[in-house]
């Protein structure tokens, strides 16, 4: 189990376990996000993988910000999830300063009682 001097950079979030509307997930997520979406959705139907992903977002945001050169948007990660282990990695894509690499956030995912709960963190360099 990890403490939290192991984890020095912690984001959490929760939504509703409901499906964003589309003009709202066209406007958070990359083409590469939404290819991934579909594909996600055809194999697990049963999560909203769309707010999950704003969840996700959220999570990273809340985690990376801190670190960020600038404020962060939506567009400035990219997210993809692992649905059997329920986990999923941010990557950054804005620019850092130079020969400072962008920073990739790990997290976790779950479902209960009608919630979408995210959590992501930066573990500390090795």
């Amino acid at each position: 189990m990890a403490h939290t001097a192991d984890l020095p950079h912690l984001g959490i979030d929760a939504e509703p376990r409901a499906p964003l509307p589309p003009a709202v997930r066209d406007g958070i997520t990359t083409p590469a996000e939404r290819s991934h979406l579909q594909d996600l959705a055809a194999t697990r139907p049963d999560v909203p993988w769309d707010r999950l992903l704003f969840s996700a977002k959220e999570s990273v945001y809340k985690t990376c910000a801190p670190l960020a050169p600038r404020p962060l948007q939506f567009e400035d990660a990219e997210i993809t999830f692992s649905p059997t282990a329920r986990t999923f990695t941010a990557h950054l894509l804005l620019p850092w300063p130079a020969g400072v690499p962008a920073p990739v956030a790990l997290g976790r995912w779950h479902t209960s009682h009608g919630i979408l709960l995210t959590a992501a963190a930066l573990p500390r360099p090795a």
